[in-house]
């Protein structure tokens, strides 16, 4: 994760707008326990596009942490909104999407415990870890299936 983050300070110091490096580094220092650092990241990530659904549930999280709870639960609701509508089929151009449906089902269990407010901040922050997790996975399938089905079949 260090490496991850000294990377990713440099993609952002070089180019803050580069294809969600705001998002991910901030995700990177939130894993990282660096709360106050992802807070300021994820504000940026979303200064620049403010319907990023990853960077509104990290913040989400991170505010939880922060004891901003009020806002943190705010946030993640438009984070689960938004995350609910965009990922489908097609999802960052992926076919097919969470045929599992263990995302889906992710999202309405965090749904649901953010309905019950502040008093159940750490399920709500452990659902929705594993949700982001869950979602990392899937998006390493994805990559990893495509360019395993984009090879020739035949070696050329």
């Amino acid at each position: 994760m260090d490496t991850a983050v000294v990377a990713l300070e440099y993609v952002v110091s070089q180019d803050p707008t580069y294809k969600g490096s705001l998002t991910y580094l901030g995700r990177a220092y939130y894993r990282k326990g660096r709360y106050p650092e992802a807070f300021a990241i994820l504000q940026r990530a979303l200064a620049v596009d403010k319907d990023d659904e990853m960077a509104w549930l990290a913040l989400g999280l991170t505010q939880l942490r922060l004891g901003q709870n009020d806002k943190g639960i705010e946030s993640l609701k438009g984070g689960i909104t938004l995350a609910n509508k965009v990922m489908v089929d097609g999802y960052h151009n992926y076919i097919y999407w969470d045929t599992r449906g263990l995302i889906r089902a992710s999202m309405r269990r965090s749904a649901f415990l953010i309905t019950k407010g502040p008093e159940e901040k750490d399920n709500i922050i452990q659902n929705t870890d594993r949700l982001l997790a869950l979602i990392d996975d899937e998006e390493n399938f994805q990559r990893n299936t495509r360019i395993q089905n984009t090879r020739p079949l035949y070696g050329g």
